[in-house]
């Protein structure tokens, strides 16, 4: 004993100081649990499967002991070797060591454990959920140690040997490391059950806990019930060897519908292993574990509520007098430890105690069912068996259990004759397939979704011409009109085929079966396996006999984000239909995380779905964006009209409440990384007041995200009671701080924009102060807008190769993905390292054209690479995508093709790190990064790389030059303009508008209507200013010019466009009277016109056509629809133009006007018809008539002169005033700017007018617009009115219809 104390107090000394041995340091136990198991074991306690020789013997394989030959070898090393230890009753088992033969070669290099609790069905004991082996040792004497958690409570425990050091064979010396295991065990038969009544006053208000352990071979029972009596119940019930924990609130109190709370956990439970249940019900809180495996769950009312008699039955329904409304089956196996809010259950059935009753047989030691399974560990595993029964039948029946859809099952040759017999799964049905020699083969297909893990009986009995196949007692039946000698009694094959030098005929059209067999009968007897092990019976291959393998790997589901999991033997798949995420786990969102990440795609304005976090728990939504200078993303809400409120008062306020199209962790999310967000909250009022002057008391406030009251209003800072008004001294009564304190009885209105982003968005208005005669109150808030992306322009800029930024340690233990910009001029670098003890990530600039992706999860380093053909260090922008999760690892670059690896087969999956997390360099100072990195999120969360960057040496926060990558984004002549964060598109040379130039501004004139840009007027002035028309125009000499435009007309003749000089030089474009487009110049004036004519197609066709017109000097290029033409004239300069003579066909064509639609119109730097649209500055533009702007596109097959539309932009929301043109707005807000040429363009008005661009917005505002119109009623319509207010709301609409 006192040695045994010695040694105990040596190994934890050697426990605490040997951690490097240890694979994985965990905390221990918190009892003390760690004395060695198996150095005082008599010599009969181990066994193996062979001996070397007799001093080779399974009892000399104690650690650290040299007696005999110093350890055990078996007779020949393979993988069906074991070495056992028997430890005389069940005991806790926390750790185990191994250590080779003493002095010798012999050791191994990887083993199994396997635990039991009969010395037969040997379960595998695994590590991470899918770790199946043990590393072992690389010498004969040094000893590794493994920590077992869980721990392990059995008698048996077999070590079966996997690889050894291939100069030697298999030698080992072991010990296992834990204490005593004390048990309560009771055995019910499935029809016995326990009733246990306790007395109210025991029953805790607060909590119920429920504690057991169980085991079973039957896939079905209660394990237990209480109920009540209004059909309240909670019930733990096995179901297909998984466990439903069904909470049933019927008509309790208070009143509800039935909820039925259906929690499932666990699956393959009857598995004859012992399963471990705690369920916890804490108020609201239910805690559901099985095994490893927790699920929590939130109910909505608390449990008190459910009516429930002070009774609980174990093993079945106890009670029949109550009805049951669900069909049940009792349970049938072995419960050990069961405790009811702390009471023994188990020891007071033991005693007798009054208060449990016992219904049926129950014995208080768990019996053994001797069934001894068999597992197929791979696709070339079989069975071969010999059987002497008699010719003239078979007679085979077994049971399995298995994931893969194909497979073969059995095998056997038709006796006398070529024939065969093959059963074989297909499609998850059993499909039986005769060849039968000089006939056709026949099918005969049985059962279906036998791929489900549940074990399945199957029954073949054939004699004569009739032939009998039972799948879970289905009978199928056939007579295949074979002869009498026809059927074999020879060889049986399950599971597969040997390989082919054996002498068989034996072929499986769907590869081998992988799974579990049991209970194999040949002419009605039992299979001994025992003996096949043991190897006197039949012969096999990659068999484990006596252990079924199968394991749940959907269990837990790693497809995140509601992917479905399905699986095979070996490995599980994730479908991510519908989910919005994509991956071999379902882990990466297939959307941006803002509109401003959609922007810098090149997207325009539109309907898009967000995914704030990426990666992280919250879903994607959908909103609308809006891409101006910067993106706004804007979010509705489900209360956009104008309320009135009436008959309010403190007693009896009025709430009123706005949900949203997302939910508020997705705002929330969305509100956080945006730069900047607002509300436009409206109030109008007559005679009632915001604040109480008397005591200060808020009679109206709005609710925010955080739930808390605010009082300021829109325009305000949050400052208590205050309203912009107040902040700006002009309120109607300058005693107040807001317009509605003034208690007028007009109305009058308190509206702004809130701004304060910690408290949007509003979800709540409350108001208090319209319950007095006259006394009215409206409000209307407008949809959230938030701008920009302030995580997306993040980033920091690294100067030296000893610098970098630190963070806290990386988690990404299942799923892990990394996601960055990165630009630089350097040849290599590390841009992100995280480590562990041996796990570790890192991803790196290997060279100019190859980023890396290395990482260990502990089965020893990878790397994957992208390789580019052009060179990542050229200073622009790149885009870096790496993930790592439990199926493969994979990294991609900007838009080349993704490089995957697929991670090892029952390996390590989980990411292990300790250190912190190093960006721009590594914990070595070495290899560091040099240049930007920009937006690093790792799975879905960004990190603030300013913030740090601020505080750190060798670091800058920001990193300029954005156009360098972005500028091809600018088109049509836009100039890209670099911002602190960001970029944005200057399109005031170009003729186009929007975020990126790429808008179309096009215009319909009425009859008689011109617009004139002249700039010749004021030139001395525009001469010294930089403006791109004096810069361009400053020589007084015009020697080349490009002009674009798109015409679309059936009118002809038509003038299109027409340049004169102050001499007698001019160019016109027109279309002929025959529809001929022609380009005329006339640069001489002592000569006629050079004409350009296009005569391939008449161009008065009524579709849209693009020109293009290209002078220097003397030579011209015009190209047309793609059809190009080039004219070589005299080499002249057009000197200052003015306006002079036209020919013949000019004037004609002039004399008639244009009717149709001019875009696009550009004049090197000069956009004449955009000037006159969209007067940003004063411009020489003079128009006259009716001038609208709409589309040139229309749809095909309308008549091109009444497809358009007016549509005015100054509101995208309501009707739009067809008979109001824009003719006087651009008048009144033109100018005069210096210049040289003027440009004329005559252009008729199209009859109608076109649709509303925002096609994408009909959809979802149709049905809401449907509904607004039938609920806003007369009385708003009325209060419109009164209050003079329409232009206020179309100006609060402008925000956010576009």
């Amino acid at each position: 004993v006192n040695m045994r104390s010695i040694t105990g107090a040596v190994l934890k000394t050697l426990l605490l100081l040997s951690t490097q041995n240890w694979s994985k340091v965990e905390a221990g136990n918190s009892y003390d649990c760690d004395d060695p198991l198996v150095s005082a074991l008599p010599q009969a306690s181990f066994s193996s499967s062979s001996e070397l020789s007799s001093s080779h013997g399974p009892g000399f394989a104690r650690l650290n002991r040299r007696e005999g030959a110093g350890g055990w070898s078996p007779l020949v090393s393979n993988k069906y070797q074991w070495l056992q230890i028997d430890l005389g009753e069940r005991m806790e088992i926390t750790s185990v060591a191994t250590q080779g033969g003493y002095g010798s070669s012999n050791w191994v290099t990887s083993y199994l454990l396997m635990f039991s609790d009969s010395g037969r069905n040997w379960k595998q004991y695994r590590q991470e959920d899918s770790i199946w082996g043990f590393s072992g040792n690389a010498n004969a004497d040094s000893v590794v140690y493994y920590r077992l958690q869980p721990s392990i409570k059995a008698r048996f425990l077999r070590f079966i040997p996997l690889e050894w050091n291939p100069k030697g064979r298999i030698g080992m010396r072991i010990e296992v490391f834990g204490c005593a295991y004390r048990s309560e065990v009771i055995d019910l038969d499935g029809k016995s059950s326990l009733l246990y009544r306790f007395d109210q006053k025991s029953l805790s208000p607060i909590k119920d806990v429920i504690s057991l352990k169980f085991k079973t071979m039957q896939s079905d029972g209660i394990l237990l019930h209480r109920a009540g009596p209004s059909g309240d119940h909670i019930t733990l019930e096995l179901n297909r060897g998984k466990l439903f924990l069904l909470i049933n609130s019927g008509s309790a109190k208070p009143p509800s519908t039935h909820t039925l709370i259906n929690l499932t956990l666990g699956s393959l439970l009857d598995d004859q292993h012992w399963h471990s249940v705690l369920i916890q019900c804490l108020g609201k809180q239910v805690n559901f574990t099985v095994d490893e495996h927790r699920h929590r769950f939130h109910t909505q009312g608390e449990f008190n509520y459910l009516d429930l008699d002070y009774e609980i039955s174990f093993g079945g329904i106890s009670a029949p007098s109550k009805p049951v409304s669900f069909p049940h089956n009792n349970f049938h196996g072995c419960l050990e430890n069961l405790y009811y809010n702390g009471v023994d259950i188990i020891d007071l059935a033991k005693k007798q105690k009054p208060q449990i009753i016992i219904m049926g047989n129950v014995s208080f030691s768990c019996s053994q069912p001797q069934s001894v399974p068999l597992t197929f560990l791979s696709s070339r595993s079989y069975l071969a068996l010999t059987t002497f029964s008699r010719d003239d039948e078979i007679s085979v029946s077994f049971q399995f259990r298995t994931w893969n859809k194909a497979g073969l099952l059995l095998f056997s040759e038709l006796h006398l004759v070529s024939g065969g017999l093959l059963l074989l799964l297909s499609d998850g049905k059993l499909k039986l397939n005769l060849h039968p020699p000089g006939k056709l083969p026949s099918d005969i297909t049985a059962g279906g979704g036998l791929n489900d893990g549940q074990w399945h009986s199957v029954s073949l009995y054939a004699k004569r011409n009739h032939l009998t196949l039972m799948v879970d007692g289905h009978v199928t039946s056939a007579s295949p009109l074979l002869g009498p000698e026809s059927y074999s009694g020879g060889v049986y094959y399950f599971g597969g085929c040997p390989e082919r030098s054996f002498a068989s005929k034996c072929k499986s059209p769907v590869g081998g079966f992988q799974g579990c067999m049991r209970l194999i009968s040949i002419s009605n007897e039992l299979v001994d396996l025992i003996s096949v092990q043991q190897g006197s019976l039949g012969n096999f291959s990659d068999l484990q006999i006596d252990s079924c393998g199968i394991s749940d790997r959907c269990l837990p589901n790693y497809c995140e984000h509601g992917g479905e999991c399905s699986q095979s033997w070996s490995t599980f798949h994730c479908n991510c239909t519908n989910t919005g995420y994509t991956g071999a786990t379902c882990h990466s969102s297939i959307y941006e995380q803002s509109c401003e990440a959609y922007k810098h795609r090149g997207n325009t304005s539109g309907f898009y779905y967000i995914d704030s976090d990426g990666s992280g728990p919250l879903g994607p939504f959908l909103l609308y964006c809006n891409m101006t200078e910067t993106a706004w993303a804007i979010i509705q809400h489900n209360g956009s009209d104008i309320t009135r409120v009436r008959n309010a008062h403190p007693e009896n306020p009025y709430a009123g409440f706005f949900e949203y199209t997302a939910s508020m962790e997705q705002l929330q999310a969305t509100i956080n990384r945006a730069e900047h967000c607002e509300q436009e909250l409206a109030y109008y009022c007559k005679k009632s007041r915001l604040v109480n002057q008397q005591d200060g008391t808020p009679r109206s406030w709005w609710v925010g995200r955080t739930n808390e009251t605010q009082t300021y209003w829109g325009g305000s800072v949050p400052d208590p009671q205050k309203c912009t008004c107040g902040l700006e001294g002009n309120c109607i009564d300058d005693q107040y701080h807001c317009n509605c304190d003034a208690d007028r009885s007009e109305w009058t209105n308190d509206t702004g924009f809130l701004s304060y982003k910690e408290h949007l968005p509003v979800t709540k208005i409350v108001i208090t102060d319209t319950g007095r005669p006259h006394s009215e109150a409206a409000y209307k808030l407008g949809p959230l807008l938030c701008q920009g992306d302030k995580l997306f322009w993040n980033s920091a800029s690294f100067n030296t190769e000893a610098s970098y930024l630190h963070f806290p340690t990386f988690h990404g233990e299942l799923s892990a993905d990394v996601s960055f910009f990165f630009k630089t001029t350097a040849l290599s670098g590390v841009f992100l390292e995280n480590l562990g003890i041996t796990d570790f990530i890192r991803i790196e600039l290997r060279s100019p054209t190859t980023v890396t992706f290395s990482f260990d999860v502990g089965n020893g380093p990878f790397e994957i690479s992208v390789q580019s053909s052009s060179q990542f260090n050229d200073n622009q922008w790149h885009h870096v995508r790496v993930e790592r999760n439990m199926k493969e690892a994979s990294i991609q670059v900007d838009q080349l093709s993704p490089k995957i690896q697929a991670a090892p087969a029952d390996g390590h999956v989980l990411l292990q790190l300790n250190s912190q997390l190093f960006v721009g360099g590594t914990a070595t100072r070495q290899r560091g990064f040099l240049g930007c990195i920009r937006s690093l999120q790792l799975n879905g969360v960004a990190l603030d790389l300013e913030e740090r960057a601020t505080v750190t040496p060798g670091v800058q926060p920001g990193c300029r030059g954005h156009c360098g990558s972005y500028g091809k984004l600018c088109r049509h002549g836009g100039k890209c303009r670099e911002k602190p964060s960001g970029f944005f598109c200057d399109c005031s040379s170009s003729a186009f508008a929007g975020p990126f130039c790429s808008d179309e501004i096009s215009a319909y004139f009425g009859s008689g209507s011109s617009v004139i840009y002249n700039l010749q007027e004021n030139y001395s002035l525009s001469k010294n200013s930089s403006s791109h028309a004096a810069s361009f125009h400053g020589d007084l000499k015009l020697s080349r010019e490009m002009i674009t435009f798109s015409f679309r007309t059936t009118r002809t003749p038509s003038l299109l466009l027409y340049m004169s000089s102050f001499y007698k030089e001019y160019l016109s474009v027109i279309i002929a009277r025959n529809g001929d487009l022609q380009i005329r110049y006339k640069l001489n004036r002592y000569q006629e016109p050079d004409v350009i004519n296009f005569d391939f197609k008449s161009m008065a066709d009524g579709q849209l056509h693009h020109v293009k017109i290209n002078r220097e000097e003397g030579v011209v290029a015009v190209e047309v629809i793609q059809k190009i033409c080039r004219k070589l004239f005299c080499d002249c300069e057009s000197p200052a133009w003015k306006h002079s003579y036209v020919d013949h066909d000019t004037a004609l064509a002039g004399a008639q006007g244009f009717t149709g639609c001019l875009s696009g119109v550009q004049l090197s730097h000069v956009a004449p018809l955009k000037a006159a649209l969209r007067p940003n500055n004063p411009a020489p533009v003079t128009i006259t008539g009716h001038v609208t702007e709409s589309s040139c596109v229309a749809p095909a097959g309308t008549d091109a002169t009444s497809r358009e539309r007016t549509h005015s932009f100054a509101d995208h929301s309501g009707a739009v005033d067809e008979r109001e043109p824009l003719t006087n707005v651009i008048k009144g807000d033109s100018a005069v700017i210096g210049g040289l040429i003027a440009v004329v363009i005559f252009i008729l008005l199209c009859i109608t007018a076109i649709a509303i661009r925002i096609y994408q917005q009909k959809r979802l505002y149709k049905r809401n617009e449907a509904k607004r119109s039938e609920n806003v009623d007369s009385a708003a319509t009325v209060l419109k009115s009164e209050l003079n207010i329409q232009n206020a709301v179309n100006e609060n609409q402008k925000e956010y219809f576009f």
